[in-house]
């Protein structure tokens, strides 16, 4: 790169991109000019100044306000590189071409952490404009699953380089389908090089080890530019140094960060079985990720017991599946089935979806999945099998801050690979976007869900056909979640606070079982003392745990709006 004295580039090129603004620094002739330009970033709001030329003297000017971004710049020769003629596995790539569409990126963003743009933004009209968006989206739902931004450097400052750049590559946490990441970045290569660009450049965080592996698997290979960014918030995590606590699983983490924001003292107890303390001022309190010293040893009593939880949330007049357990005589448990037609089997005690068996309809596959549950707890209930989906709703002090649809591990066909290579697959790419917390165990529940759909795991899955793996959601055997806090049931709202107020416990997961999240149907499935609060991102749960927890630390214009429906209710 060189300066742009003596170019015909646009000088001083500073552009906004929605989520900030791409400072192209080799448009700078000065660099007071290039820091002025910095300054003006506004709040809450990302700037990136790329192809610094002399970063080291940019830091020199002003190194109480701006850093080097810990990332490396990659680059793809578009005069070389290979096109792939491999079919999309139930998904296609597309343009952006609605606000539906950029809400469902700003929804990709905030699972994966990045800063998300005014969805008007995506359809504003700019001459010429620089700014390419493609999306996957699912073949049968037309969901969004995956996001990338490109920007052609031609067009933004006539660059005589013919340049272009990739951005905001992001694929949902809950997608089933692979290769999605691959597909966004080859497609956006393609587009480019179509308009004539004579390279691609990507920006990707030195530690990313997959994403690098991706991109040198394309062709990209490394380039001695740099990025510099302002020290503001947003950014803190990568000027501030490396967390001094370590070991912790993203269900602490997530309390760990929103403790540490509030000026609130952190101690490490336990970092592998997830207890810290927490401290302000005089008040300390432990915990287990969501579990506090708030909740009683008498709600996790009851919320350890699954039937005990049924009997005490029945009485509060939450509807909930006939059940009964395997110490009644097998004659009865024989006509318990012939009853119901179909029955879920799990452990009285145990968490995690270990055990669980779902589905049941013969007495071979009974006697079974009652072998299976007493490897977690001598006692096992068997209950009705109520169809639907399964919705947790998070309550915190009584109030519901979160809902989510639970769905089971399901892989998508590629035409080439077993149902159990595909298996790993999804497993490897779940724990990958939980911080190792979810996998798809390959065991004797697996096998059997893929032999009902008429699959073995050595048969090949046809290109885009769709096979549930699992029967049950639970994320740590590879569910995926999705949120509907926002349109769920007002009754289901009710009846996870029943449930909350009957146990008398401050922080709870209730899972229901529902036809929609959108109706008022719902069968109680049980409670869970220590949900993880990380799986509703971008939904406040930490936030309202720490309230939860010091009141005091609550900043004020939280506390009036949390008031505010209480205080009506009390008028």
């Amino acid at each position: 790169m060189s300066e742009n004295e003596g170019n015909d580039v646009t000088p001083n090129c500073a552009f906004d991109v929605g989520w900030g603004r791409l400072i192209f620094g080799q448009t700078f002739a000065s660099m007071p000019d290039l820091l002025s330009t910095l300054r003006e970033e506004r709040p809450d709001r990302r700037d990136i100044a790329v192809y610094v030329l002399d970063p080291h003297v940019l830091l020199a000017h002003a190194p109480q306000e701006v850093f080097l971004d810990p990332s490396h710049t990659f680059r793809l020769d578009l005069s070389t590189y290979e096109a792939s003629d491999r079919p999309l596995p139930g998904f296609i790539i597309r343009p952006l071409s609605s606000r539906t569409d950029a809400e469902a990126i700003n929804r990709i963003y905030a699972a994966r952490g990045m800063v998300t743009a005014p969805p008007q933004f995506f359809a504003s009209e700019r001459d010429p404009d620089p700014i390419v968006y493609l999306v996957a989206a699912d073949e049968v739902t037309g969901q969004v699953i995956g996001t990338v931004t490109g920007v052609s450097h031609i067009r933004a400052f006539d660059d005589p380089e013919r340049g272009a750049s990739l951005w905001c590559l992001a694929v949902d946490p809950q997608a089933r389908q692979p290769g999605v990441g691959e597909a966004l970045v080859r497609h956006l290569a393609e587009h480019f090089a179509q308009e004539g660009a004579a390279f691609l450049d990507l920006s990707v965080m030195h530690d990313n080890t997959q994403a690098i592996a991706l991109y040198e698997k394309l062709g990209f290979e490394r380039v001695p530019y740099f990025t510099v960014k302002r020290k503001n918030p947003i950014n803190e995590k990568l000027f501030s140094g490396p967390e001094t606590l370590e070991g912790f699983n993203p269900y602490a983490r997530i309390i760990i960060n929103e403790a540490r924001r509030r000026g609130i003292v952190v101690e490490e107890i336990d970092a592998a079985s997830g207890f810290f303390r927490l401290t302000f001022g005089a008040r300390s309190v432990r915990c287990r990720e969501s579990l506090s010293e708030l909740t009683s040893a008498v709600a996790m009593s009851i919320c350890d017991d699954k039937s005990v939880t049924s009997r005490i949330v029945a009485e509060a007049g939450v509807r909930v599946p006939e059940q009964m357990t395997t110490a009644a005589p097998m004659e009865e448990i024989v006509a318990f089935l012939s009853r119901h037609g179909r029955l879920v089997v799990k452990p009285a005690r145990g968490e995690q979806g270990q055990g669980i068996s779902v589905g049941i309809t013969s007495l071979a596959e009974l006697e079974t999945a009652i072998g299976e549950a007493r490897k977690i707890s001598s006692e096992v209930l068997v209950e009705e099998c109520v169809e639907g989906e399964d919705l947790r709703l998070v309550v915190i002090n009584f109030r519901v801050v979160a809902a989510a649809i639970r769905r089971p591990a399901t892989v998508v066909g590629d035409g080439r690979s077993t149902v159990l290579e595909l298996i790993e697959a999804q497993s490897r790419r779940r724990a990958a976007a939980t911080g190792g917390e979810s996998r798809i165990p390959c065991d004797a529940e697996t096998e059997r869900t893929v032999r009902d759909a008429g699959f073995a795991l050595n048969a090949v899955l046809p290109a885009g056909q769709e096979l549930k793996v699992r029967r049950t959601a639970n994320l740590h055997t590879g569910g995926t979640i999705h949120d509907v806090t926002d349109v769920v049931h007002p009754l289901l709202v009710d009846a996870a606070v029943k449930v909350a107020r009957a146990i008398d416990i401050p922080v709870v997961g209730v899972d229901l079982m529902v036809k929609s999240p959108m109706g008022a149907d719902y069968a109680f499935i049980e409670a869970n003392e220590r949900p993880g609060l990380a799986n509703h991102e971008p939904q406040p749960t930490a936030e309202r745990f720490i309230d939860l927890l010091f009141p005091l630390a609550m900043p004020t214009s939280v506390r009036q709006v949390l008031d505010a429906p209480q205080a009506r209710a009390e008028s």
